[in-house]
């Protein structure tokens, strides 16, 4: 009994503390003053049950001025069977008090509820001030007789919230815009956050992030984590994102939307200017996004950092290769020599051999291709000879023989995709963002080995050749009935493996008592059903809305042949992989029909319609052209601080 009494009483030292605080709630106050290293804190008698009634404790944590609070919670057991975490065991979090403000009361806004277990809630809390509190509730109830939960337990410390601070200077009269100008007065480098990071950020807010350089710079910025919303659902239907501008402001083409969770997210501009636009309107704030950015030079000669060829884990650049080769457009489509790197600054496409070609390479050759592009660029690889040495035995895998292995950027780290070997040309690849690169490993020496031949190409189309590409996100195509009634589209990089962590849109815009009509001949995308995150699944979606549509569910596997139908003028198609595997995607046909006629299934390919495909053929760039008037008010819509999920009953 002594035990809970001095438990559940606020010492004297700490009156200052509690006198603010609701009356009716008994106090545990830490302070950085009596612990600024910090400490733990745990539930009544943990790790043994907590008390079966707790009307209101209150545990308050007091900073200084300049710093913020982290909890991070090891032990969460309240078991309560209320799902929202209204009744029941809970704790209220407050984690956004005035600096001046160290109590609360029934009037006070909170951030959280949280309840369940440790699955259940975010295992790290931070305030956006010096003062953090949270509320811990227990109910008695019969269901509870014989249940034990422990509760919780947790360490908490202080930090200095200056580190936290953008390195721009902030826009006047705004609330959380910036600038970040390059000149010989301001640092090169540094970093920026979202608002109250790493708290989480405001509902409703808009700010922007205008970076500009010099007209012989270019602007590098990665977003090292990124946190606004949890699932796997398409930014399009996100009411918090991020979209990056390849340029001054927003009638700039979009080179990046971000939403959900990432990590590692590199973005180049291709100009001296660059727009980071976050919106967040969603009910529940997440804990938002850090980032770097960098003023790198670019002029006739590729600069020291460009130098730099990435890093693979367990590869070794070659010791009897040349430290580094630039190819230019002269030279490009004839020369081949270890350790090369292709920058779009300096030519969109070109031919890449192995080194001799068309002698056969020497033995223990291994050589590396680093393609570098910019804004919303791809590198597309479409072999026209592939022959490389595999050892009589036909050894199925590639990593004992001589290979071609591919690497992509995944989460900071080059990532090897996929690995090539013998005499079969591999499909076309396409990098997942502005880097590639190319190892080949020539073990054995065979004067019957050519090596390999192939084109390059920095795309901005994804290799997606029909429909006109709309500039509001990296990867959308608008299909118009006034323009063309029938035709086909595509996954990215068709017939090649689609790229991974990439969202494309497919908008088709009939007239008034028309719809389409969409037959899908070929269907290979990576997953299992439900097609959701849980199963690490890529996925297709179809909605008659720009929102998402009840109507469709989500295709992913290998599927036969199949159609799907319109209910309206308007029809929207998503595609969207993640960071783990790879598929060929699909192929589809699409028809506009009036409602008055019956639909007519377009016939599918024939095999040998299929066959003739050419895959050494470069697709061209996409052009870019205007929406019909009809498009131009749905995309009006999902204008920066204007964005809102869209119900069923909005016709377009």
């Amino acid at each position: 009994m002594h035990r809970r009494l001095l438990f559940f009483c606020c010492w004297l030292l700490f009156l200052d503390l509690c006198r603010t605080v609701n009356p009716g709630c008994s106090c545990i106050v830490f302070s950085s003053r009596y612990n600024p290293q910090g400490g733990t804190f745990t539930s009544p008698d943990y790790p043994k049950r907590y008390p079966s009634r707790v009307d209101c404790l209150l545990y308050t944590f007091q900073g200084t001025a300049d710093e913020i609070v982290e909890l991070t919670f090891h032990h969460f057991d309240t078991r309560s069977t209320y799902p929202d975490c209204n009744r029941g065991d809970f704790l209220k979090v407050f984690l956004h008090l005035e600096p001046d403000e160290r109590g609360v009361n029934e009037y006070t806004p909170w951030s959280g509820l949280l309840c369940g277990t440790l699955a259940d809630i975010p295992q790290v809390l931070y305030s956006s001030g010096p003062t953090l509190i949270f509320e811990f509730h227990a109910e008695p109830s019969a269901k509870k007789t014989n249940v034990t939960s422990p509760g919780f337990s947790g360490n908490f410390r202080f930090i200095d919230k200056r580190i936290f601070e953008s390195d721009g200077q902030p826009v006047p009269n705004k609330m959380c815009d910036y600038q970040f100008v390059s000149s010989q007065y301001t640092p090169q480098h540094g970093r920026f956050y979202s608002p109250r990071y790493p708290s989480s950020y405001p509902e409703n807010v808009h700010c922007v992030y205008q970076f500009r350089a010099r007209s012989k710079e270019r602007i590098r910025v990665v977003f090292e984590k990124l946190s606004l919303q949890k699932g796997d659902v398409s930014c399009l239907n996100r009411a918090d994102l991020i979209r990056v501008y390849d340029g001054s402001d927003q009638a700039y083409p979009a080179i990046a939307v971000l939403c959900n969770e990432d990590s590692e997210v590199e973005i180049l501009s291709t100009g001296p200017d660059l727009l980071v636009d976050f919106v967040a309107n969603s009910k529940w704030p997440g804990q938002g996004f850090k980032a770097t950015f960098q003023f790198q030079p670019v002029d006739d000669h590729v600069t020291e950092t460009d130098k730099q060829l990435p890093v693979v884990p367990g590869v070794v650049a070659s010791s009897n290769s040349a430290k580094y080769s630039f190819i230019g457009p002269a030279v490009s489509a004839t020369t081949s020599s270890c350790d090369m790197v292709f920058n779009s600054d300096t030519t969109k496409s070109g031919v890449v051999t192995s080194p001799g070609y068309p002698n056969p390479y020497s033995a223990r050759t291994r050589c590396r291709y680093d393609f570098q592009g910019r804004g919303k660029e791809r590198i597309q690889i479409i072999f026209q000879v592939f022959d490389v040495y595999r050892p009589p035995e036909g050894t199925k895998e590639c990593e004992s023989t001589d290979s071609l292995v591919a690497y992509v950027q995944i989460d900071g780290k080059m990532e090897k995709i996929d690995s090539f070997c013998g005499e079969s040309a591999p499909r076309p690849l396409m990098s997942n963002g502005p880097r590639l690169l190319l190892e080949f490993r020539g073990l054995t020496a065979s004067r019957h080995a050519r090596g390999f031949k192939a084109t390059y190409s920095f795309l901005e189309n994804f290799g997606i050749t029909t429909g006109k590409q709309e500039l509001s996100y990296p990867c959308a195509f608008v299909y118009n009935s006034n323009e063309t009634m029938n035709g086909t589209f595509t996954s990215p990089n068709y017939p090649g493996y689609y790229p991974r962590d990439t969202e494309c849109h497919y908008f088709f815009n009939g007239q008034p008592k028309e719809r389409v009509h969409l037959h899908f001949h070929y269907f290979d995308v990576e997953g299992v059903l439900p097609c959701d995150s849980v199963s690490a699944s890529d996925y297709v979606d179809f909605s008659n809305y720009l929102s998402r549509d009840r109507k469709y569910s989500r295709h992913c596997g290998q599927l036969t042949e199949f159609d799907v139908e319109s209910d309206r003028s308007f029809f929207r198609v998503t595609f969207k992989s993640n960071d783990r595997l790879d598929g060929t995607g699909f192929n589809a046909s699409y028809q506009f029909v009036s409602e008055e006629d019956n639909y007519t299934v377009k016939t599918p390919l024939s095999s040998s319609a299929a066959a003739a495909i050419d895959y050494s053929t470069t697709p061209q760039a996409g052009y870019y052209c205007c929406f019909s008037s009809l498009m131009t008010l749905v995309l009006l819509s999902l204008l920066p601080g204007q964005f809102q999920p869209m119900t069923n009953e909005i016709a377009y």
